[in-house]
């Protein structure tokens, strides 16, 4: 379980966060929604450490991460998998060298085990045998998915998602929003997804919340207007 108690974050005496506090149980999918601009990505930056914040607690799984020290940090992040709105994908490297890195980096098993798990990947995420091929081959839904079997190479525990499904055709969005709900479903993968997207936050959110003006509600359901 991770629980964010009253985290807060300001840029220039302007609050970006203030107070922010919710839960994400095992095997749900929190989604922060919010138009562009609110914070969301800074949100789940700052739940992993990567911005500093003014105040506020994040537990994962009893152990606050903003105390915790480096060797600690680390640890806790490696239970996370992030898929970044931008794909992050190395550009000099092909699809099988990015998500190939982490399980290099981090683990000890065999080129063979490696070759073995990216191929696995691959087909969880719908795109079997495009190891080969670079970003720059890529569509943007495509680097979306590829993004995605980086961030499930070392079996996280949770995932997080910023803006899984902004840029993409309705046909690549409605593709990606299935897998985000069956990895859910069939790997009992917690996580929090940050969206404006009001279909994708409808279909994939067990629990809903707004971040406006750096405070965040509890939506019981979502409803026109509700950026109004």
């Amino acid at each position: 379980m991770i629980e964010i108690k009253n985290l807060t974050k300001q840029f220039d005496g302007l609050y970006v966060l203030k107070d922010v506090s919710f839960v994400v149980e095992d095997a749900k999918l929190v989604v922060v929604l919010g138009p562009s601009g609110t914070g969301k990505t800074v949100l789940l930056k700052s739940i992993l450490r990567l911005l500093p914040v003014d105040s506020g607690e994040v537990y994962f799984d009893g152990k606050n991460i903003l105390t915790a020290d480096t060797r600690e940090v680390y640890a806790i992040r490696r239970n996370v998998g992030f898929v970044f709105q931008s794909s992050a994908l190395f550009d000099s490297m092909n699809v099988y060298e990015n998500i190939a890195l982490p399980l290099v980096e981090h683990t000890k098993i065999s080129g063979r085990e490696i070759k073995e798990k990216v191929k696995e990947l691959l087909e969880i995420v719908g795109l079997p045998g495009r190891e080969k091929l670079y970003p720059n081959a890529l569509s943007g839904g495509m680097k979306r998915l590829v993004s995605i079997a980086r961030a499930l190479a070392l079996e996280p525990r949770y995932l997080f998602y910023d803006e899984p499904t902004t840029g993409l055709d309705p046909i690549m969005r409605e593709r990606i929003v299935n897998l985000i709900a069956n990895l859910k479903k069939d790997f009992k993968k917690s996580g929090i997804v940050v969206t404006h997207d009001l279909e994708t936050a409808r279909i994939i959110g067990d629990v809903l919340y707004m971040l406006k003006d750096g405070q965040i509600k509890k939506l019981e359901r979502i409803e026109k207007g509700i950026y109004g």
